[in-house]
């Protein structure tokens, strides 16, 4: 698989499943980076098999997978293992995200990996961190979001929630390709190839994602109270029943902002001179009150007109929308957001990554069959066809992949 972009050439070997490893693999894909991600033969990431809704395949699986090559190795064989090393030996970058202590009792320790790759960018994604009470226990996004204090801020006071996204999972990705990136800029200006051991945990990266929550309650003392549709650091700031039945989400940000939505949008003069309201630490203490008088303003106009009022007014604003409404949104739509991408269920639609490069396009590639690539990579690594014919008789890769029939043959 050739590409193009800022990653051109970097080859990444990736043993993942689920969401936060290859969240940070697609990132790669997405600049350009090719990954090779190597699956169990029996049945591969297990986040295939979550659902099966877009077009016989898993939603979650799709999201994250598009633009790499799947090959099938059993690394409790020897055999598995051998092939594996051979990929690492030309990889740039391994990402892994396995079972707590998995990649030690395969061998592949950083310890390990220096020794046998020391050109290796070697990282690790994990639960909680090495050398503490919690590092062996297995950790999904939302025990760790439960356990870092996130789903404490979300939701309503006495109904915590987990929100939506897998937030855990993807910011855990995204810190880890960021931290790839990072390394391979330093090899680059050092003019080396040196390797580097990388570990990331989702809890610590919870916790940075709770920074401003601990900050606060730290200098404070003070446990904030989760708001809904709301925030505890600033008010008003918050979602408003319309007269059409819409919601409409209005924000202000400092001083001058509350005062043009006072005067200009409710048009309320004594609420902009009230004393209780100068400041936003007066207006958080007094949210109630102001969260009452725009209520009462919004639920007397249409969603349009609150939005035309306050755009004249410079306050920020937006319309609430469901995942379907999300889908036929204008604003990807104006901006053609959508790509059709290649699947082993045929073309699906998927978002263009964030970034947007000047003069390079995401390349976009197909969400990959489980083993679809593993006989192709096995001959470029030197394996002829009577090998491969022995691997897979010995179950060491996973049957012979049929194109026609979406996976196995």
């Amino acid at each position: 698989m050739t590409s193009s972009g800022p990653l051109a050439g970097v080859l990444v070997v990736a043993l993942e499943q689920a969401v936060s490893a290859p969240m940070c693999t697609r990132t790669l894909a997405d600049f350009g980076a090719r990954v090779i991600k190597v699956e169990n033969p029996a049945g591969g990431d297990f986040a295939r098999h979550y659902d099966d809704v877009v077009a016989g395949q898993a939603a979650h699986f799709v999201w994250v997978n598009r633009g790499k090559e799947s090959v099938t190795l059993d690394l409790k064989s020897d055999r598995g293992l051998a092939v594996l090393h051979d990929l690492l030996a030309r990889a740039d970058v391994l990402v892994s995200n396995l079972a707590p202590g998995a990649t030690a009792r395969l061998g592949l320790s950083p310890a390990d990996l220096a020794e046998r790759h020391p050109h290796l960018i070697a990282l690790e994604i994990d639960g909680f961190g090495t050398g503490g009470p919690l590092s062996r226990k297995r950790a999904y996004d939302l025990l760790v979001q439960a356990e870092s204090g996130v789903c404490s801020v979300t939701g309503r006071p006495g109904e915590p929630a987990k929100p939506g996204p897998a937030v855990a999972d993807v910011t855990t990705g995204l810190y880890a390709a960021l931290s790839i990136l990072a390394t391979l800029c330093g090899r680059h200006r050092d003019g080396g190839a040196a390797g580097s051991s990388i570990s990331i945990s989702l809890f610590d990266t919870m916790a940075e994602m709770m920074g401003y929550h601990l900050n606060y309650t730290r200098h404070s003392g003070v446990e904030q109270q989760p708001l809904g549709m709301s925030s505890p650091a600033v008010a008003p700031y918050g979602a408003y029943d319309t007269g059409d039945g819409q919601t409409v989400v209005l924000g202000t940000t400092n001083d001058r902002e509350w005062q043009r939505l006072a005067r200009e949008i409710l048009g309320r003069v004594d609420l902009a001179e009230d004393a209780r309201f100068r400041t936003n630490s007066d207006r958080v203490r007094n949210r109630s009150l102001l969260d009452e008088a725009i209520g009462s303003w919004c639920a007397r106009h249409t969603l349009a007109e609150v939005q035309k009022v306050a755009d004249e007014a410079g306050i920020g604003n937006s319309r609430y929308n469901t995942a379907a409404e999300m889908i036929d949104h204008p604003q990807l739509a104006a901006r053609d957001r959508w790509r059709d991408i290649g699947s082993p269920g045929g073309p699906v639609p998927a978002l263009l990554p964030p970034a947007v490069i000047d003069g390079f396009e995401p390349p976009m590639g197909a969400v990959p069959g489980l083993g679809e690539h593993t006989d192709a990579i096995l001959r470029e690594f030197g394996r002829g066809d009577a090998e491969i014919a022995e691997l897979r008789a010995g179950s060491v890769i996973g049957p012979a992949y049929a194109a026609a029939n979406g996976g196995r043959s």
